[in-house]
């Protein structure tokens, strides 16, 4: 080494430092990648996403490749410094050249590169991998060593270093947070409609169904003459047919099918109605929006009845009841709602039947949804009665008080949010309290 021109050794320590960023920066862009761009690219053909793909299934391997050539260089730089510091101050040159060395590694072969690497990682990992899979060939044998020794103390912990699913496997919520974050990539619209996607599986038929007192029907134990002018004013494209009452469904036709019998309204009549009518599809409560929109497309059905456990009829659902949890209401402005009206004063005068996922959707509001749909029925779960007119409660952060009821339900409400911490102070605590 004394025979070596000192100039030579700080091109030497030079080019070491040069390629001990190599390697810190090689590691950080490549385990910074987006591992589902990355696939995406690598579908597409993509060169440097291919090599990079190839090289991340083998983690380890790629780590002790990186690791093993960033050491090396790192130790032989720190023995070159010393040589040069000795030759250039002596023993005391020792601990400055280490101060010293520390430093510019620090800087400029790890900070610097990672950083740049962190912001960049495809514009460092694709060009690396170019370099480091022919140089994983190479020292293959030394990897494999150092492999086999620290996949053995991983086992020893209980880790396989070949499982990755956890890694790999998004959640429904991580999902819904990776859609927030992709902003302007993707319009707001299309956002809304890929919530209502992930909020299928956690949603119910009961949550959107039209409750049984809302079904409009064709009660077939009626004269010939209200039969047609039932059929003459149906308003729905499908349309149950019963005997009495719904307990008695026989049927559902569509409205495509009522011209031909209105062309002989003499013939009209229950048999004549039910030859054009197709058999009624039942849904059992509590199935979730997924699985049903699944069985209306293998049953080729877009209506079903919605029944409880003792098979009696709770309401009706349709396809186009699904794909608006998705898309939105088809034939009414986002956000609107025809049983809310706001008021003048910030409060809002509610139907009491409305349901309370509607609301919370139309208001942005967060009253609970775990129990009751309606929100009659959550102001009759909370009173555990049926309150009388003028009545107040506070149910969340929401003031509610009774405008207008029968002696069955509560019909019309108003309903004003606490909007700041000194009325909430205020206000009873008690959710329920009523004056």
């Amino acid at each position: 080494m004394d025979d070596i021109p000192i100039g030579a050794l700080f091109a030497a320590l030079a080019v070491l430092i040069l390629l001990s960023a190599f390697f810190s920066g090689s590691e950080t862009a490549m385990m910074a990648l987006n591992r589902y761009r990355l696939k995406h690219l690598r579908d597409q053909k993509h060169k440097g996403a291919m090599r990079a793909s190839a090289l991340l299934e083998k983690p380890d391997r790629l780590i002790g490749l990186i690791l093993l050539g960033n050491n090396f260089v790192n130790i032989l730089a720190s023995s070159i410094a010393t040589i040069i510091a000795i030759r250039l101050f002596g023993e005391v040159g020792i601990a400055i050249a280490a101060m010293l060395l520390t430093l510019v590694i620090l800087i400029f072969a790890e900070v610097t590169p990672k950083t740049l690497a962190a912001l960049r990682p495809e514009k460092i990992a694709f060009p690396v991998s170019f370099i480091l899979k022919p140089l994983l060939s190479l020292l293959y044998p030394f990897v494999w060593l150092v492999n086999l020794i620290a996949n053995g103390v991983l086992k020893l912990l209980g880790i396989s270093p070949d499982d990755d699913s956890e890694v790999m496997a998004l959640s429904r919520e991580e999902l819904r947070t990776v859609v927030k974050e992709a902003g302007s990539m993707i319009p707001q619209r299309h956002q809304q409609m890929l919530f209502g996607i992930l909020d299928l599986e956690k949603v119910t038929v009961e949550d959107i169904m039209i409750p049984r007192n809302e079904v409009v029907g064709i009660d077939l134990d009626t004269d010939q003459d209200e039969l047609e002018s039932q059929l003459r004013n149906c308003r729905h494209t499908r349309i149950p047919l019963f005997h009495s009452n719904l307990d008695n469904i026989v049927g559902v036709i569509h409205v495509r099918k009522i011209p031909d019998l209105l062309e002989h309204p003499e013939e009209i009549s229950p048999d004549a109605i039910m030859e054009k009518a197709v058999e009624p599809y039942y849904v059992p409560i509590g199935t979730p929006l997924h699985t049903q929109l699944s069985n209306f497309q293998r049953e080729k059905r877009r209506l079903g009845f919605v029944v409880d456990e003792y098979g009696d009829i709770q309401g009706l659902v349709t396809l186009e009841d699904i794909l608006e949890e998705i898309v939105g209401e088809f034939t009414t402005d986002p956000g609107y709602n025809q049983d809310i009206h706001e008021q003048e004063d910030g409060s809002y005068l509610i139907d009491a039947s409305a349901n309370i996922r509607d609301i919370n959707k139309s208001l942005k509001w967060t009253l609970e949804t775990n129990g009751p749909k309606t929100l009659n029925g959550l102001i009759i779960e909370t009173l555990e009665n049926i309150p009388d007119t003028g009545t107040s409660l506070r149910i969340g952060n929401y003031v509610i008080e009774i405008l207008q009821t029968t002696k069955q339900a509560v019909k019309t409400v108003k309903i004003r949010p606490i909007e700041n911490k000194f009325e909430n102070e205020g206000l009873l605590s008690s959710s329920g309290s009523s004056g």
